[in-house]
């Protein structure tokens, strides 16, 4: 072969190794510049249950968390470790001032409180908004004729039951024998209280709040933990169990052993499907997915024991088992009925505690 044409051959390798190196090396800036613009666009969409809910966008890949399987009932633990991976958030964004709430939300650790003893202890410490009284017969408001237990719960506007707890100094709700000169507890005529319950859906846990709304300052009360409505993917909180917030209405009922009602078109004793106390939802407000007929709040399930003898069945409590309605133990539906029912309460249902707008500024628990 000869020397030019040699030259030749070695000069049309060496050009096509440069192109195609510039090549790829085009095509490998590109694939960047594409990534790029998809982690910087629009927001991603994470699956949860099923459940397509939008997040921030992040500049580092998301692997949608593993939903629990539909044949089983999660425990909360489970769906609130999902809600955390995910950082699913409600449409509206949390409305959380106080330093205390701040610092939860840091370091994740959420309130946790009983301080329900300070609405019926007779001394020390009790509630700014409760009031120790002695009973009379013969009181001015009563226009002549004896008052009553019942006569002292409408003027004070505060339940029997509340009276009862306090005047029998334990949780005994239905003996309100009374005589002169005994004391008792009651909401004080002058504050102007409201109750608010709050509800995490992620983590099966309610907190109670008694809301002064002359001086806008609420105070947490006690932290309970709730069952509620089973997984289902096609409502918006992934539960039966709505979201949002709804008042509490005035149709409550108390139910007893033998006592029976219609449910579900048959005759049943209510207290195997309601517990001892029912509490209804009645207007939606703010973010209510579900029309607020059919829900509310009530005790768990009595069932026969190995006696035979019908006792709540608390099996149920941080889980996911009830047709939407939230559950509580028969001793906390007992005391939160004696308190909230003379009073205008509101409860908001939240993905997560974090996400909720409590009204008013927290008073710190002592």
């Amino acid at each position: 072969m000869s020397l030019p044409k040699m030259l030749a051959i070695i000069a049309f390798i060496l050009f096509s190794t440069i192109g195609v190196a510039a090549f790829f090396k085009g095509s490998s800036k590109e694939s960047v510049s594409i990534a790029k613009s998809t982690l910087s666009g629009a927001p991603l969409e994470v699956e949860l249950e099923n459940e397509i809910s939008v997040v921030s966008p992040i500049t580092k890949t998301v692997e949608p968390p593993i939903a629990p399987p539909m044949s089983k009932v999660p425990q909360a633990s489970a769906l609130a470790s999902v809600v955390v991976q995910t950082k699913l958030v409600s449409s509206a964004p949390a409305r959380i001032v106080e330093s205390s709430a701040i610092t939860d939300r840091k370091s994740g650790n959420l309130p946790e409180v009983n301080r329900i003893n300070e609405f019926f202890n007779r001394v020390d410490p009790k509630f700014p908004f409760v009031e120790t009284i002695v009973y009379k017969s013969r009181v001015p408001w009563q226009k002549g004729r004896p008052a009553w237990l019942s006569d002292y719960a409408t003027h004070y506007a505060t339940s029997r039951h509340f009276i009862a707890r306090s005047l029998n100094g334990k949780a005994d709700y239905f003996k309100q024998d009374v005589a002169e000169g005994d004391k008792f507890n009651v909401l004080r005529k002058d504050k102007n209280i409201e109750f608010y319950l709050l509800i995490d859906a992620s983590r099966c846990k309610m907190w109670f709040y008694a809301y002064d709304t002359d001086i806008k300052e609420r105070t947490l009360v006690k932290t309970y933990q709730v069952g509620l409505g089973r997984i289902d993917a096609s409502k918006p909180s992934g539960l039966l169990t709505p979201l949002g917030k709804y008042s509490l209405g005035n149709k409550i009922a108390i139910y007893k052993p033998k006592m029976l009602g219609t449910h579900n078109n048959q005759k049943v004793e209510m207290i195997r499907i309601f517990g001892s106390r029912w509490i209804p939802f009645e207007k939606e407000f703010t973010g209510a997915t579900a029309p607020a007929k059919g829900f509310g709040i009530h005790g768990v399930p009595w069932i026969a024991n190995e006696k035979g003898e019908l006792a709540q069945d608390k099996s149920s409590l941080g889980k996911y088992e009830s047709d939407g309605c939230i559950r509580l133990a028969t001793e906390d539906v007992e005391e939160l009925f004696a308190i909230i029912i003379t009073k205008p309460a509101y409860v908001e249902l939240v993905k997560d505690y974090f996400d909720s707008k409590l009204p008013g500024k927290e008073v710190a628990n002592r």
